[in-house]
């Protein structure tokens, strides 16, 4: 338990982490990789260079500062992070490395102004917050391994199908190398993906979304295949993946994870909005309902165009055999043969008065994936179409952001 004194101090330094929280997160990763260099094992290298980690650090430091009196109303943040910890095998071991680093980022940001007592309260509370995630995540692995077909850290499974979903997203089948059982997964998880390549002193772990339905002797993820652009690098696992493993590899995988799950126990209509290969978790809960379900479903898809839109045949199928669902499709730039098969119902990008033309209530519980950009906009229209909170359920694929701009803290 903190005291009175502690929290004080840690709420006094609200304001500061909101203007210097990036520059403090940036320092704490520099400090962090080059005093242990192993951790680049866990933590996302691509992520680090986008400086998404970072924000997202930021963010989440930010948000137990200003609640270091109320930390249950971080507790849901703290199990988000939590089934990712869990994913990538991050242990109570690294707690302290990290409090250490994050301390020493503090005070050479910070100066002169990060006295003994802002240092001291920070190291206290620190302890705290720590204790939170690791009491979270303890129970999470306890789950992960002890829940039939359930397994430790990382299991070995084979490759028994590669199938290409579109240009750029293809669809890997895992099985189990030792042909045991798989555990179960809630429609909307994800499975973490280890792989060591060739030359790299590390290793690289990403997470994908399940792409089916749980139940299923395999588990299904479908990757984007990241090409370099000018403001964009190369994704190493996703070329890897694509271009180097085949049916008959071998992929080192973790159990499924992930807090953004459908729920089941409504009776209300979904809507399951996507684009790229924000898809993947969506496509997951669209399968689980599908002749599982009354419930009314939408399910809208955007994509660059046809030649990019992944499992187009398939969806347009689950609608075609099940009354209560329909499928809808946004294509920001159609091609002629688009154009000619009329094979989209909307070109550009989703905005509210489309939206309210083919989704009859704001009375739905929605759901939606994509790149930041879409998540950002898509958001802004449900808020505008006065959506409740509670009814709005988002992932995002890598370090979570802002959908919308904070109230700063006064």
């Amino acid at each position: 338990m903190l005291s009175q004194k502690t929290i004080d101090i840690i709420k006094s330094t609200v304001p500061v982490l909101e203007v210097h929280g990036e520059a403090i997160t940036t320092r704490f990763y520099q400090l962090l990789f080059s005093r242990h260099p192993e951790l680049l094992n866990i933590f996302n290298h691509a992520n680090q260079k986008k400086g998404r980690q970072q924000a997202a650090l930021a963010n989440a430091v930010y948000a137990a500062a200003a609640n270091i009196d109320n930390l249950a109303a971080i507790i849901p943040v703290v199990k988000q992070i939590g089934h990712k910890h869990r994913s990538l095998g991050v242990k109570p071991e690294h707690y302290p490395i990290v409090g250490e680093n994050l301390l020493a980022a503090i005070k050479d940001v910070l100066g002169d102004a990060a006295t003994d007592e802002i240092i001291g309260a920070w190291a206290e509370a620190y302890g705290v917050i720590a204790d939170a995630f690791i009491s979270v995540e303890a129970e999470m692995y306890d789950e992960a391994e002890k829940q039939p077909g359930g397994w430790e850290n990382f299991r070995t499974f084979t490759v028994v199908e590669k199938v290409k979903e579109s240009e750029v997203i293809t669809s890997f089948y895992l099985k189990p190398a030792d042909g045991g059982p798989i555990s179960n997964y809630l429609p909307g998880q994800y499975i973490s993906v280890k792989v060591k390549l060739d030359g790299d002193e590390y290793t690289h772990i990403r997470q994908y979304s399940l792409s089916d339905a749980p139940g299923k002797e395999y588990y299904r993820i479908s990757v984007r295949r990241e090409d370099a652009s000018e403001d964009h690098p190369q994704g190493v696992v996703s070329t890897y993946l694509h271009h180097q493993v085949e049916v008959g590899d071998a992929l080192q995988v973790s159990a499924p994870a992930g807090d953004f799950v459908l729920d089941t126990d409504k009776e209300t209509p979904i809507v399951l909005l996507s684009a790229g290969v924000g898809l993947t978790p969506l496509v997951s809960m669209l399968n689980s309902l599908a002749g599982q379900s009354d419930r009314q479903v939408s399910f809208i898809h955007s994509a660059v165009n046809g030649n990019y839109h992944a499992m187009k045949e398939h969806v347009q199928q689950l609608a075609k055999d099940h009354k209560n669902i329909r499928s809808y499709v946004c294509y920001q730039r159609p091609t002629s043969a688009d154009r000619e098969q009329a094979s989209f119902d909307k070109e550009g990008y989703i905005d509210l008065n489309w939206l309210k033309s083919v989704v009859p209530s704001n009375q739905a519980d929605f759901y939606f994936c994509g790149p930041v950009s879409f998540m950002k906009g898509i958001y802004a229209v449900l808020k505008e179409w006065g959506v409740s909170t509670d009814r709005i359920h988002y992932e995002f694929f890598g370090p979570a952001t802002v959908l919308e701009e904070p109230v700063s803290v006064n």
